[in-house]
């Protein structure tokens, strides 16, 4: 099959499936979390019946907000698909070198959250600001972290193509626990807590209290706006457990474009994605939220992690 084809045919594929699966792993987060403390919680497809509800919603604008709180949940929820073209979730195309790429990937996420701060900002109320103050902070603290993080993942598979680290890791011959793989997996699930704003960095459950920092910046957004930004954080979730996933368990990826194995991946791959999001709502529940000057000491295990894995690979191998 012609590449431009394949191509055509994994872009469509990739970016509506990770629209269809993304906001059921927020409910089930959420149901397992109820679970933990002797709750009902709510409806494992609640996270879909919010999201068409908020689509018939009316849009309403602060009267000191600018064009930048009217682009920006177009902007984000687009920028985070193009980030999702990066991360083959089940079928991986042959790479020509244009998506793939880590820094492509690093700097699509950094884009998404600098335009959610400034929206976060240009609403003009106090919690807005809090909360975009606050993330910029932890991501000035974390981005270290996570470069290191990612030149990890790229020492190990000689490569900065994610394409090309998804295949080598589907078509491994090494043994399940590989250590280095055990080291760069506990460094990206920090990534996974940071990113999508989880205990004990933040408090996604958390409306109208001094601790929030996520939710403070999507206060002002109403309707369709908060739908889009809704689930742009979901498919921002998704993505991170993809590579979590698709490294560390590669079991299901498939690189040959088949009816067959593109089901079977898919299952497998729900299958493991619904297994991380019950590990990320078990930790929630164990834990408690960390005061902001505790953070750095979270982010410096994800960074020596990477960083033990960066050196047992240059000078153990």
């Amino acid at each position: 099959m012609n590449h431009t084809v394949m191509f055509l045919i994994y872009f469509l594929f990739n970016t509506f499936f990770v629209l269809l699966i993304s906001p059921f792993f927020i409910g089930l987060i959420k149901k397992v979390k109820a679970f933990c403390q002797q709750r009902k919680g709510p409806h494992l497809l609640q996270p879909y019946y919010n999201l068409l509800k908020l689509m018939k919603k009316e849009v309403i604008y602060s009267g000191t907000s600018s064009v930048i709180m009217r682009v920006t949940p177009y902007l984000n929820l687009m920028v985070l698909l193009t980030a999702s073209v990066c991360v083959p979730l089940v079928f991986i195309p042959s790479s020509e070198g244009l998506f793939g790429n880590i820094i492509l990937f690093l700097y699509l996420l950094a884009l998404a959250k600098f335009f959610m701060a400034l929206a976060g900002m240009d609403a003009g109320s106090t919690f807005g600001g809090m909360g975009s103050s606050r993330e910029m902070t932890i991501s000035a603290v974390f981005e270290p972290a996570i470069i290191i993080v990612f030149a990890a993942l790229a020492f190990i598979f000689k490569t900065a193509d994610l394409y090309k680290m998804f295949s080598d890791s589907a078509l491994s011959t090494l043994p399940f626990f590989d250590p280095l793989k055990f080291l760069i997996a506990i460094s990206i699930f920090i990534i996974l807590l940071v990113e999508t704003s989880r205990v004990p960095i933040d408090n996604p459950e958390t409306h109208l209290e001094l601790t929030m920092i996520h939710e403070a910046m999507l206060l002002e957004f109403t309707g369709k706006n908060l739908a889009m930004m809704e689930l742009s954080h979901s498919v921002k979730q998704t993505l991170i457990m993809a590579i979590l996933i698709n490294l560390i368990i590669p079991f299901g990826l498939t690189t040959e474009l088949s009816v067959t194995g593109i089901l079977i991946g898919s299952l497998l791959f729900f299958v493991k994605a619904s297994m991380v999001s019950v590990i990320v709502a078990v930790a929630e529940s164990s834990m408690a939220k960390s005061r902001l000057f505790r953070l750095p000491k979270l982010f410096m295990m994800a960074f020596f992690f990477s960083f033990l894995t960066i050196l047992f690979e240059v000078f153990l191998k």
